[in-house]
């Protein structure tokens, strides 16, 4: 019996051995699991800041310098820019020639916001305006040795602002009336307002929907090696600052000249031929045409537009002319969109009042016409086929 008894003890003291050793077991497995998993659990993905603004993870294998990731971002640019052009902006008079209705005391009498009622808000809707500071905005007496010398208030500058025009050309004839004290004395005026300013050393680039313009503008008188050394250097220098459209400036030509003289046109040529995307011209105070050459624009005179300098001009036709540029892959499509607008440069017929008026109806077919017109005197009429607003 005790014989019995003895075995029995030894089987359970055995079973609880059996136990321990496969609890310890099960638990030792468990621990290994335990173990693997967090020893092989991957890291969190590393993104930068640019990489989370596009939810997209960084890419270890890539060793694309930083330039190349921003050029690579902007090469994916799908957009339009339109741009308007208008001509010459003469804020002020001469005050050598006092006289009733002067551009002066129509500021004085009726706000420097009388100036900008009739346009119709043309330069609010584009995306970027440009026309040519045809005189000095400052307080400067010391004048130039010439017939005409133009001056405004500097308040004046306010005008292009309300009017919504961003940026001038400075290269004319005019803008030295004052001699340096007033060329200085208008760029600091304009910087007090926010105006983009260009012409001479004075290079403008601007950028608008991540697409860089840029603005040159010179005295164009003759067609020199000099003054094209000068532009196609100058437009290099912008290529190379990844300028993507960029417009050239000229005052050039012959005072109430309907038609462009072979300077003119030499000298346009060469500007888009050395990489220009539009030229806008100035100076004659009256129309010259518009001609399409080798896929771009050239437009010889924009005329006058808020032109204080005289009140008694016999022709107040004028326009705004605006491109619509495509930029596909951050590049300069060759699609072309144009729109020519009619307007004069007074909203009474009477004199010239100083207020720039959008024409319509028969007023504006008539000044179509005459740019048409004196487009067929150069090369043709063709660009009416890229117009937006056809009829």
């Amino acid at each position: 019996m005790n014989r019995i008894e003895n075995r029995q003890k030894k089987r359970r003291r055995l079973k609880r051995s059996v136990k321990r050793v496969l609890l310890l077991g099960i638990i030792l497995i468990v621990v290994l699991l335990i173990y693997n998993y967090f020893s092989t659990k991957p890291e969190p993905a590393v993104t930068t800041q640019d990489d989370r603004n596009e939810n997209v993870e960084e890419d270890k294998s890539d060793q694309t310098p930083p330039s190349s990731k921003k050029e690579t971002a902007e090469s994916k640019i799908n957009t339009t820019v339109t741009i308007s052009a208008a001509g010459d902006f003469t804020l002020g008079t001469d005050e050598s020639f006092p006289y009733d209705g002067s551009f002066p005391q129509e500021a004085a009498n009726n706000g420097l916001s009388y100036f900008v009622a009739k346009l119709d808000n043309i330069f609010k809707q584009d995306d970027l305006s440009t026309v040519n500071l045809e005189t000095t905005l400052t307080h400067a007496t010391r004048k130039a040795e010439k017939t005409f010398r133009f001056k405004g208030d500097p308040s004046y500058a306010k005008i292009l602002t309300m009017g919504g025009i961003e940026s001038v050309n400075l290269a004319n004839n005019h803008i030295h009336d004052y001699l340096e004290q007033g060329y200085q004395d208008t760029m600091n005026h304009l910087k007090e307002q926010g105006i983009g300013y260009f012409g001479y050393e004075n290079h403008y680039v601007t950028a608008i929907k991540g697409v860089k313009i840029g603005a040159l503008g010179y005295e164009g008188w003759r067609d020199t090696p000099e003054i094209r050394d000068t532009v196609s250097n100058d437009i290099k220098k912008l290529r190379d600052q990844g300028v993507k459209i960029i417009l050239v400036h000229f005052h050039w030509g012959i005072e109430k000249s309907y038609v462009p003289n072979e300077s003119q046109k030499s000298l346009a040529h060469y500007t888009i031929d050395s990489g220009a995307d539009l030229v806008l011209g100035h100076h004659p105070h009256v129309v010259q045409g518009i001609e399409e050459y080798n896929g771009k624009f050239i437009v010889y005179s924009l005329g006058n537009f808020m032109f204080g300098g005289n009140s008694r001009t016999n022709d107040k036709d004028t326009f705004v002319f605006q491109q619509t540029f495509h930029i596909n892959d951050g590049e300069l499509s060759q699609q072309k969109e144009i729109n020519v607008v009619p307007f004069s440069i007074s909203s009474i017929t009477s004199r010239n009042n100083y207020q720039p008026m959008k024409l319509t109806g028969k007023e504006a077919e008539r000044v179509k016409e005459k740019i048409i017109d004196v487009s067929n005197q150069i090369e043709g009429s063709d660009w009416l086929q890229y117009e937006r607003n056809q009829n």
